[in-house]
């Protein structure tokens, strides 16, 4: 009988033993998981905060360029006004009169108006020679006749 108790006190502890390795394998699949499952989640939060944040550069952007915009007509407005306050159109019409027939007497003394685009190709010098995409263009007077 003491070797009956003896060899069931020896199954439990090898039962234990057992129960223990088998349970901290599947802990350690389980820990892994939940790392992974962690890492997702604060990929997902890194994601979501660098989203937020290039919305809000955009969106900065967009307020800046409309306060831009508004500063730009702002100035616009102000030159004309001050233009139109200060100067005097008539002495203004003259001088812009002036400027147009002297930019339209260089432009008719240069060939500006005349000019022919660029070409990629030689002009023949006698219109009887024979161009390069003639179909004898470059043969031996032999070979042309036949």
């Amino acid at each position: 009988m003491n070797n009956l108790i003896l060899a069931a006190i020896a199954a439990l502890i090898v039962g234990l033993i057992i129960g223990v390795l088998i349970g901290r394998s599947g802990q350690g699949s389980t820990l892994r998981q939940r790392r992974a499952e962690q890492q997702i989640e604060e990929i997902r939060n890194e994601y979501t905060r660098y989203q937020a944040q290039v919305n809000e550069h955009f969106m900065e952007s967009a307020h800046l360029l409309r306060r831009f915009n508004d500063t730009y007509r702002d100035v616009n407005q102000h030159m004309a006004r001050g233009a139109n306050r200060l100067c005097n159109d008539e002495e203004w019409l003259h001088e812009l009169e002036q400027e147009n027939a002297r930019d339209r007497l260089e432009g008719s003394s240069s060939d500006g108006d005349n000019a022919e685009p660029p070409r990629d190709y030689a002009p023949k010098s006698d219109p009887e020679e024979k161009g390069t995409l003639a179909e004898d263009f470059g043969m031996p007077e032999k070979q042309k006749q036949s």
